[in-house]
């Protein structure tokens, strides 16, 4: 299997790598050139997309995939660019931890654009080239938040279970021209930026998520999984993927050590 895998992994392999500014967006953008891959790496924010290009050989394109302008220019960049056969969706992100009762409505709508409407916006403007490759592969991230509700999670359980279902929806529809729909969905995974984004800037309460958990997992775990189900040959499809910390059995069951 890793003999076919690697033969995959050349050159002649191309990705768009949303998020990729910080967290599993980077490593992962890390993990695919590290293998020969053409990546192009998309995020909001230029400056850190340029460091991680000048290190890694990846191509930057800043854009803000809620906004169909910065979409339809970064199609044309790509198309230009000479395309791709893999789409990596992985921008996304919380805001809020509150109960339904207190929800605040910009942190629901910012959660819906960002993981939802954002996927949408980008898959549908590159499905004509993933389809016309012959072999093309989309790769959503998702969350274990899209598949079970927790307290003080409803927005963000919700735009996660409506990416997840929009994944599952999209398999469906695109089987026919052989399009390999892939979901991994992480579980707790410590990044840079993730929790502290979604606390408000409060690094104390960010650095309570984490508290006593031994070995949660970390940007490149993820990215390895996703380099993993990109890169083996097109005909296996991976559905979804769960992949959590052996501390976390679910979203509700959590080891703290003292």
């Amino acid at each position: 299997m890793t003999e076919e895998i690697d033969s995959k992994t050349s050159a002649a392999k191309s990705a768009v790598v949303t998020g990729a500014s910080t967290g599993i967006g980077e490593a992962t953008v890390r993990a695919l050139r590290g293998e020969g891959w053409t990546v192009y790496a998309v995020a909001r924010r230029a400056d850190r997309l340029e460091a991680l290009a000048a290190e890694t050989g990846a191509v930057a394109l800043p854009a803000d995939l809620t906004d169909d302008a910065d979409v339809a220019r970064l199609l044309d960049e790509v198309t230009r660019a000479g395309g791709i056969d893999t789409l990596i969706n992985i921008a996304g992100g919380a805001r809020g931890a509150d109960k339904v009762a207190e929800a605040k409505t910009e942190d629901w709508e910012w959660m819906f654009e960002v993981n939802v409407l954002g996927t949408m916006k980008l898959t549908r403007a590159f499905l004509p080239m993933l389809r016309a490759c012959g072999e093309g592969t989309v790769l959503n991230l998702t969350s274990t938040a899209g598949l079970a509700a927790y307290e003080g999670g409803g927005g963000y359980n919700a735009a996660k279970f409506a990416q997840h279902a929009l994944t599952g929806a999209l398999r469906l529809e695109e089987a026919e021209h052989n399009l390999r729909v892939i979901e991994v969905a992480p579980g707790l995974v410590q990044t840079e930026e993730f929790a502290l984004n979604r606390l408000g800037g409060n690094p104390d309460a960010a650095a309570k998520v984490y508290a006593g958990v031994e070995k949660p997992l970390t940007a490149a775990d993820v990215a390895d999984v996703v380099r993993y189900a990109v890169a083996a040959p097109h005909h296996v499809n991976l559905d979804q993927i769960v992949i959590r910390p052996v501390a976390q059995a679910a979203n509700y069951k959590l080891i703290r050590k003292a």
